[in-house]
Formats: C-alpha cells, sequence, structure tokens
C-alpha cells in the first residue's frame, strides 16, 4: 500500500509550486481532483515546450511534467451553481489546496470557515505569494516577483552588470519542498488528534531560508552582499571555466588547501601554482583574477567530463555545466530513474520528473499522464459525486461542467 492510499485531495492549486506539491501526493497514492476552467486556463497550459510545436491548452509539456495520476475537472467557478459542486466535493475530500491571491477562495464564498463547517476535520492549504495577513498580503506576482523580493536577484548575476533572475519562478521550485512535510504533518496531527487545520505558507518567507548567510551578514553585521558571479566571498577557485568545444565549461571549488593541492597534483604543479599569492586560500582569494586567468589557461585543453571525472577521482569538487541534454543523458539519472515516460495524446510521448525520494518499501506508481482540460468530468461526476446522467447532461448544457473537447488553440 503507498503511503498516501485513500487519501482524497480536492486541488486548486496551479501555477508550479501548487501541483509540484500535490504530484508527490499523486504519485505516492492519493486521489487528486483538480479543478479547472476554460474561461481562465491554468498558467502552465499555455507554458512552452508544446507537443509537435503547437501551441494548445491540451499540449504544455511544463504542465504535463506536474500532473500526472490526477483527475481533470472543469467547472466554471464564474456559475452560480459551481458553489453547491465545490462543496459536494468537500464533503468527499480531506484536504482542499489553494494559491490564489488571499481573498480570493472567500470572495467564492469558500473560505476554510465555510468548508470546515461541511466537513469539520478538513485539512486546507493556501499558499500566497506574502502570506494570508499584513499589509501587502493581497500583493498578487509571480515567481520572478518573489524572487527579487527575497533578495534572489540582486544575488544573482555579475557585479558590473544588472540584476539577473534566477532561472524561472525559481521560488516556485523551493516552496514544495517546505509545503509538502507541512501538509505530512498536518495529516499526521489529524490522524492524532481528530481536528484539521488551515496552512497559511508565505512563498516569500520560505524562499528566504534558501538566503539565510546573505540575510543573517545584513542583520548581524550590517554588511549586505550583492553580485559576485560565480566566485564566493571566501574561496577560490570557485568558478565556472572553459573547456574544449563549443560552450562547454566544468566547474572547479576548492574549500580547502586539501583540495587545492589536490588539483595543483592534477595539473602537474605548474611553477605558477606555487608562487607565494596562491600560497593559502586568503592570498588565493586576493589574487583571484590572476588565478581564474592562469587556471581557464590549463581547463581549456581539456574536454569537460574527462576534466570531471579525473579531478572527481582526485578528491577535487567538479562537475561540468550540463546542457538539458546532458541532464537527460546522464548515466546517474538513468540509473536512478529520475525520468519516466508517459504518452499524451497531445503532447506526445515525454519525460516526467519523478519524485527525489525513494521508499525502500513502496514504489511510486504512474497510471495516466496529465489530464486534458475537462478530460475526467463526467467519470468524477458519477464516482465521487454520485451524480446521475440527466443532471450531469443539465450542468453542461448550462455550461457549470466543462468537458474535454479536444486540443484548444
Amino acid at each position: 500500500m503507498r503511503p498516501f492510499e485513500g487519501l482524497k485531495v480536492l486541488d486548486f492549486f496551479w501555477v508550479v509550486i501548487g501541483p509540484m506539491t500535490t504530484s508527490y501526493l499523486a504519485e505516492y497514492g492519493a486521489t487528486i481532483v483538480r479543478i479547472e476552467s476554460r474561461g481562465r486556463p491554468e498558467v502552465l497550459r499555455t507554458a512552452p515546450p508544446f507537443g509537435g510545436g503547437k501551441r494548445g491548452l491540451n499540449r504544455s509539456a511544463y504542465y504535463a511534467n506536474y500532473n500526472v495520476n490526477k483527475y481533470g475537472f472543469g467547472l466554471n467557478m464564474g456559475h452560480p451553481q459551481a458553489l453547491d459542486i465545490v462543496k459536494r466535493f468537500v464533503a468527499w475530500a480531506d484536504v482542499v489546496t489553494e494559491n490564489f491571491t488571499p481573498g480570493t477562495i472567500e470572495k467564492w464564498g469558500l473560505g476554510y470557515d465555510v468548508l470546515r463547517a461541511i466537513k469539520p476535520d478538513l485539512i486546507m492549504i493556501s499558499a500566497s505569494m506574502l502570506g494570508r495577513d499584513g499589509p501587502h498580503s493581497r500583493q498578487p506576482g509571480f515567481g520572478p516577483v518573489l524572487s527579487s523580493l527575497s533578495g534572489m536577484t540582486d544575488l544573482t548575476g555579475w557585479p558590473d552588470r544588472a540584476p539577473s533572475t534566477p532561472y524561472g519562478a525559481y521560488t516556485d521550485f523551493v516552496v514544495p519542498r517546505f509545503a509538502l512535510p507541512t501538509l505530512v504533518a498536518a495529516l499526521d496531527y489529524r490522524r492524532r488528534t481528530g481536528q484539521g487545520q488551515h496552512i497559511d505558507i508565505s512563498q516569500l518567507e520560505a524562499a528566504l531560508h534558501f538566503m539565510a548567510p546573505p540575510v543573517m551578514d545584513a542583520a548581524n553585521n550590517g554588511h549586505v552582499q550583492t553580485r559576485m558571479g560565480n566566485r564566493h566571498p571566501s574561496v577560490a577557485p570557485h568558478a565556472a571555466y572553459p573547456c574544449l568545444g563549443e560552450g562547454r565549461w566544468c566547474t572547479i571549488a576548492c574549500m580547502t588547501e586539501t583540495e587545492w593541492q589536490a588539483l595543483c597534483q592534477v595539473m602537474g604543479h605548474p611553477a605558477w601554482s606555487s608562487a607565494s599569492r596562491f600560497a593559502s586560500m586568503f592570498s588565493r582569494k586576493q589574487h583571484e583574477e590572476a588565478l581564474d586567468t592562469l587556471l581557464s589557461a590549463w581547463t581549456q585543453q581539456h574536454e569537460a567530463f574527462g576534466l570531471m571525472h579525473t579531478l572527481q577521482q582526485a578528491g577535487v569538487p567538479a562537475g561540468v555545466v550540463q546542457t538539458n541534454q546532458d541532464v537527460i543523458d546522464d548515466p546517474q539519472m538513468q540509473q536512478r530513474g529520475a525520468f519516466v515516460y508517459m504518452d499524451h495524446p497531445d503532447v506526445g510521448y515525454h519525460p516526467v520528473q519523478r519524485s527525489e525520494f525513494r521508499l525502500s518499501n513502496t514504489a511510486a506508481e504512474f497510471h495516466w499522464p496529465a489530464p486534458n482540460l475537462g478530460q475526467h468530468t463526467v467519470q468524477v461526476c458519477k464516482d465521487i459525486l454520485s451524480m446521475a446522467d440527466e443532471e450531469i447532461a443539465r450542468l453542461i448544457a448550462d455550461n457549470v461542467l466543462e468537458v474535454d473537447s479536444g486540443e484548444q488553440t
């Protein structure tokens, strides 16, 4: 039996932070009913890459990556009858999830107080930009805004250039690591006490955990760190160095004198490596520009993967700057089964990132690809809400329920 077998989730989550969080539950047995509407499509449904290179609400591989094993339920939340359908779901659900701007779910008449009156032990998880209280709590935004508010953007890039936002909605990939264990803790609490609760996650506060050293440096020492490229405040060498071939690089980071001496040995102890200016970490840091120039001249003579393996075998921390294709082909990723391939009718045959952990007694399972918009509406109405065919047909005709009508362009 998988650990989340029997757990029932009514899922209003969207974009990345939400679907990524519930993807762990779906891999390990939970029943996830994902509420969506064609009137305001989930953001990831409009995000590339697209199957066949053609845009469409059911073609996004980005969306498909985080929504395997989930039921797609199309519901027009702008229709008055939608509220009644959601409340019927709540009576069934163990968990309700949402990551809208605070106040949105309440405007629909679906605040936590309303929902727990229907299901007293319900757990609701709300993940918003800044949390559900405070003077700026209703500020809307996406990942790049949070990266900036957290200070990440100011630290990303080069000192002589403008700030550079970390890749994508970076904080969206950080927050699920906090949301999932918090939800598991709430489920354990309910199991022991019979009580549900409302989980209020601030994505900004979660992101700040990844900024602890510079935040503490500012708070304790009054020192504000800023952009320094690939360099480290106190370590040298510490950078990405060019290798043979177009666009090939290898990172090298010697955190100790032992690692530095191992690097010198691999290089054959060139005369420059014995110079007094490179004799200690402090002096190497003082002459980092010259060190990087000399080290780059050496690394450019070597193929990136061969250099990485040679350095690693010698005890020097090193890693190839991999392309996306390198990651897919990486033997470590393949051995671990990091990617599972699904066949989607509109996306095509595509990889899905599985959870980063392995449980010794139960494996993750992947039963069906991410749903098309409204793909399971009728099935869920019958199997979960016990609706009669006549009621389903009427709600579809009244534009309350939305069903999969094929690829939307």
